[in-house]
């Protein structure tokens, strides 16, 4: 298949994943800021490391071969990352979450205006869901162009 200015145009989908793997890439790094911050008690740290380890062969894959393998254990993990965070921000409504033995915040302070770790949460759980449906519309993509063309 060629472009009107006669360039092959590429057999796979080339921009999508590379959105996917680099947004994956950017919550790797959220993941070891938070750990190396130290907001976070040092159990919580390290199990931040291990997600981010986890998430980098993933990241590779998806770069350079949209591998459906990685995509699904992407889609996968960020959903169980929106329902962990989910909680964590349903606790900072009630009694409040606290962080590394410190206070517990409050969801809305006084003046009406929503906590950093509330939008902190937020945030985060934006950037799962957005990861999540980057990662499941390229697996829907790539299955669709399977069988297409078989």
């Amino acid at each position: 298949m060629t472009t009107t200015a006669g360039r092959v145009r590429a057999s796979v989908p080339v921009l999508h994943p590379r959105i996917c793997a680099a947004l994956t890439a950017v919550s790797c790094l959220v993941h070891l800021w938070l750990a190396a911050s130290g907001h976070h008690q040092a159990w919580l740290g390290i199990a931040m490391i291990g997600l981010a380890a986890v998430c980098v062969p993933c990241t590779v894959h998806i770069w350079r071969h949209s591998r459906v393998g990685a995509l699904q254990q992407v889609t996968a993990s960020a959903l169980a990352m929106v329902g962990l965070h989910s909680v964590l921000l349903l606790g900072a409504g009630g009694s409040g979450h606290a962080h590394g033995g410190g206070p517990a915040s409050n969801a809305v302070d006084t003046s009406g205006a929503v906590s950093s770790g509330v939008a902190g949460l937020l945030l985060v759980i934006g950037l799962e869901i957005t990861t999540a449906l980057l990662a499941a519309t390229l697996v829907a993509r790539l299955r669709r162009r399977a069988a297409v063309a078989s």
